[in-house]
């Protein structure tokens, strides 16, 4: 349900006029951070007047959505560490005219991950209106780093601004108390409300439309386009691209990888050999051949005979690829991802919930479903899948398998008789038996604290049983009595007795890095043994590392011809293109070019964006053949001094007449620091005359931005 803060506390009052439910369990308190909650910027907030005569004006006929909203200062964004996804800070301020949606998350967090497709959805839906703003504001202390949020951010194609809350400055003054919440704020920089947890993208799509009708009607709403320097624009292209987890297998010799990010699978030999990619590397659910299968970053895999069994983790479906035939089917869900607590059913009538791992035992798979914190299963050639052990409640609580609470367990192994799960966000390994009657249980890290707080014992502690620390580990590895341990968010591989529950760091600096000698990773997810050597999946390094069992040390495999796939094109982001100005004839001079020329008049307190492209597009307006035919092609660019764009369009003749409509894109930003830019695109249609007799082969413009 959308709340309006009040003067003690969030969540308050319920808004009439709003009648959105939020499922309380489809989101993380934030238990330890809460404790830091004054409030005392809720109440200024809350205890000011409200702003009433911006309703004066209000447009007859149509009602404020939030008769209630508070009025804020502008300043609710300061106190960031740092900004990512943009060239500069952003103010409230420079984002009044636009409705703000305030994503509260932290890049660990199951529920935060599934609402960015809801955030991509209506960022694509309303591109002149809205603006998304992320507040990264950590639960873990790796999460504090910029560095490892610009790599999130990477990893989640994000697309909007991001702003690094590492001392909960953001969080403290709108009164947060859990993860996701989400805070809406109207064009006029007014406080409409917030709503938390996952599965509001119907809602809020809603009333995004009511407040973006009201405020156009109200001409309160700016509809200029802005443009952001996004993170992905300065990245490289390379083989791996976030490799999550590794199988290696000796009786093959073959090593499986999902490329998480490039939506494939990588087959090689246990030498790095390349044999086969499967999938086409565009993200998708199409079953078929290697070439024309589609995943959308797939995480952990297992391999039963011929079949090679995959948690296609966003697509929220278990795959199987035939290894002889080569072919990709869909084994279980539909492609949606389930609702809260489902309890299983048909393969392909059971929806699920982002599926991460997966593990083999006697005709049976055992499924890692971080979205419901459970553990389900499902018998090789039944047609059923269901719960195997978890109550749906987020935390780390041992006993029975109805009883016992997970914590967005992100790895599984067995031993045969056991399986062994890394719970990511408690920390912790579990041990959970494969019998109906057994009881499950913690082997290391902490378990059955009060309220929820075995979800913040974190640390990076080499020790025994519940004194042993780790940071979101996201996997585990059963291997001759001993449990390896991808300790995550600690850049570590630890070692732990399965029986003695005596963890140790086996290998990482506890830094992120990537060094071969001494041996450094930076958030290692995935693992497999072969031969002797363990393959790691060093994730946010774009590698996978071989380290050897007995001596420690530590190799990168090369994959000789393994390309990237095609990147997507970008999308040419909507821009202010308001009218169209018609020229008189241009009289050219005869030659081989005319020039093209532009001045900008932009509004006081802006300048053009350096870090963007001012570009143009030709179209010829009826015959011709005066324009170079390569000109009339996409956009090309403009060479840019003092302000003064300029360009040479080639001619195909000495002498002709033709009219042209050209197209000027280009992006200004406000002076200082800021880094709101807004994009603007000029037209104007050209009749031109090129003739021995005109002296000027310049054509000089003006692009204003309002």
């Amino acid at each position: 349900m959308f709340f309006l803060m009040n003067s003690t506390r969030l969540p308050s009052l319920p808004l009439a006029s709003t009648a959105l439910a939020a499922d309380p369990q489809n989101d993380e308190p934030a238990a330890k951070p809460a404790k830091k909650t004054t409030g005392k910027s809720t109440k200024k907030a809350a205890d000011k007047k409200k702003d009433n005569k911006a309703d004066d004006k209000a447009p007859a006929g149509i009602e404020n959505p939030f008769p209630g909203r508070v009025k804020m200062e502008g300043t609710e964004l300061d106190g960031g560490v740092e900004w990512l996804n943009t060239s500069g800070e952003i103010s409230l301020k420079d984002l009044r005219g636009k409705v703000v949606l305030v994503d509260f998350w932290t890049y660990c967090c199951i529920n935060c991950m599934h609402i960015l497709p809801d955030l991509k959805y209506l960022e694509h839906k309303y591109p002149k209106e809205l603006v998304v703003i992320g507040v990264h504001s950590a639960k873990f202390d790796n999460e504090k780093e910029t560095e490892n949020i610009r790599r999130a951010a990477l990893r989640y194609e994000i697309e909007h601004p991001i702003v690094n809350d590492a001392e909960m400055k953001i969080w403290r003054g709108f009164g947060v108390r859990a993860w996701p919440t989400l805070v809406l704020l109207d064009p006029e920089g007014y406080y409409c409300g917030f709503i938390s947890g996952e599965g509001n993208r119907e809602p809020l799509d809603a009333i995004i439309a009511k407040v973006i009708a009201y405020h156009k009607a109200k001409g309160t709403l700016d509809e200029t386009p802005v443009r952001f320097d996004l993170e992905r624009q300065r990245v490289k292209p390379g083989a791996l691209r976030f490799p999550g987890k590794v199988l290696a297998d000796e009786g093959s010799n073959q090593l499986f990888i999902t490329d998480s990010n490039h939506n494939r699978l990588v087959v090689t030999s246990l030498d790095g050999k390349l044999q086969d990619v499967i999938g086409s590397g565009t993200a998708g659910a199409e079953d078929g051949d290697y070439k024309s299968a589609s995943f959308f970053r797939p995480q952990g895999t297992v391999l039963v005979g011929d079949k090679l069994y995959v948690a296609d983790t966003e697509n929220h479906l278990l795959r199987v690829v035939d290894l002889n035939t080569k072919k990709v089917t869909t084994l279980a869900g539909t492609g949606v991802q389930a609702s809260f607590r489902a309890n299983g059913g048909a393969l392909r009538k059971t929806a699920l919930n982002s599926p991460w791992a997966i593990s083999h035992v006697d005709g049976t798979l055992y499924i890692a479903m971080a979205g419901p914190h459970q553990l389900w299963s499902h018998e090789i050639g039944s047609d059923l899948i269901g719960v195997f052990s978890g109550s749906g409640r987020e935390d780390i609580l041992n006993g029975p398998h109805s009883e016992a609470a997970y914590a967005q367990p992100s790895g599984i192994s067995s031993d045969g008789k056991f399986l062994y799960v890394a719970d990511s966000e408690g920390s912790s390994i579990r041990k959970v038996p494969i019998a109906a009657k057994g009881k499950v249980t913690t082997v290391a890290g902490t378990s059955d604290l009060p309220s929820g707080q075995s979800l913040f014992a974190f640390g990076d502690v080499d020790g025994i049983g519940k004194e042993a620390r780790f940071q979101h580990p996201l996997d585990v590895l059963y291997h001759e009595g001993s449990l390896f341990v991808a300790d995550s968010y600690n850049h570590k591989i630890k070692r732990l007795d399965a029986v003695k529950r005596d963890a140790k760091t086996f290998v990482g600096s506890g830094k992120a890095g990537a060094e071969v000698s001494p041996a450094q990773l930076s958030e290692p997810a995935g693992l497999s043994i072969a031969n002797g050597k363990l393959f790691v999946a060093d994730t946010n390094n774009h590698r996978i590392c071989v380290i050897d069992l007995k001596s420690k040390e530590m190799t990168e495999l090369k994959i000789n011809g393994l390309q990237p796939p095609p990147p997507p094109k970008d999308e040419e982001s909507a821009a202010d293109a308001k009218g169209v100005v018609d020229l008189p004839v241009q009289d050219i001079a005869a030659g081989e070019a005319l020039k093209l020329e532009v001045r900008f008049k932009l509004p006081e307190g802006y300048k053009l964006n350096k870090l963007a492209k001012v570009t143009y597009k030709l179209e010829a307006v009826g015959d011709q053949t005066l324009i170079a035919a390569e000109q009339l092609k996409g956009r090309h660019p403009t060479e840019v001094n003092d302000e003064v764009a300029t360009a040479s369009v080639p001619l195909a003749t000495q002498t002709g007449e033709a009219k042209m409509a050209l197209t000027l894109s280009f992006s200004y930003c406000r002076d200082g620091v800021g880094g709101l830019c807004k994009l603007k695109t000029s037209k104007w249609n050209i009749p031109i005359k090129v003739s021995a007799d005109s002296k000027s082969s310049t054509i000089k413009l003006e692009a204003v931005a309002e």
